[in-house]
């Protein structure tokens, strides 16, 4: 049997990476939408920009009853409702805490079963693991989620399509208070945040340091009597995504 020139055999195999290559691509090239300043300008939905005189407050990462009551106590002193991105698996570990979400008059919305990062394609998992959450929430909740926030903010091809199967509407954030980081206090999360709100903006801060530094969740809890107190300083309201003015 001949053997083939090196050259030749180098030039098959590269022509057989063609398909996986634009596959990889197809499927990450969505998550470019994860940098802030592209996606509010090409892309102010994703972005959370609703009514120009008003403030979505939104929490990822919870349910987390270590952390997640003491964001409730603090809103409620606060007279301020929000939206919670949370995480199936922990839906279904802490149900009561779940409802006790809703009860308090705030808004869930999926953050997806777990929080990984969706590097591989695996369409079929995904739209599982969100039609999941979806049930999870709906049944514990007793009210169906409306809005979805990829982990990390990462948006693939088969999140963004799972979510649609699933009627969500994806939701990314234009500011944040970086409050995952061990070295985040107060302060640096509200000068952070000060340096990118604005009217019509949604905000992501996290209730829970399960997939963050220990103990962040303290440095967001402290920000937020200011963060509440600027944003009304500046005439504008603060409440959930529902009241965002972004429609269905």
């Amino acid at each position: 049997m001949p053997v083939q020139p090196v050259h030749v055999t180098a030039g098959r195999a590269a022509i057989a990476l063609v398909p996986l290559a634009a596959m990889t691509a197809a499927h990450i090239g969505p998550a470019v939408t994860w940098l802030p300043g592209l996606r509010r300008r090409l892309l102010p939905r994703l972005a959370g920009t609703g009514r120009a005189d008003h403030v979505a407050l939104t929490f990822d990462d919870g349910p987390d009853p270590a952390s997640t009551p003491h964001f409730l106590d603090a809103l409620d002193g606060l007279g301020v409702r929000a939206t919670f991105f949370v995480l199936g698996e922990s839906v279904v570990r802490h149900p009561p805490l779940t409802r006790e979400i809703v009860e308090r008059g705030h808004e869930l919305a999926v953050h997806g079963w777990a929080h990984d990062r969706p590097w591989l394609p695996s369409p079929v998992r995904d739209a599982a693991e969100l039609a999941r959450t979806v049930r999870a929430v709906t049944d514990i909740a007793g009210s169906r989620p409306r809005w979805y926030r990829p982990p990390y903010g990462i948006l693939t091809s088969g999140r963004w399509a799972a979510a649609r199967r699933c009627g969500l509407t994806t939701v990314l954030w234009s500011a944040w208070g970086r409050d995952w980081t061990a070295d985040a206090t107060a302060a640096s999360v509200r000068t952070t945040i000060e340096s990118e709100l604005r009217g019509g903006g949604t905000l992501l801060l996290h209730d829970s340091d399960r997939t963050s530094a220990a103990g962040c969740w303290h440095a967001a809890l402290g920000a937020l009597p200011e963060v509440v107190a600027a944003c009304r300083g500046a005439g504008l309201s603060v409440g959930p995504l529902a009241e965002h003015g972004m429609g269905p």
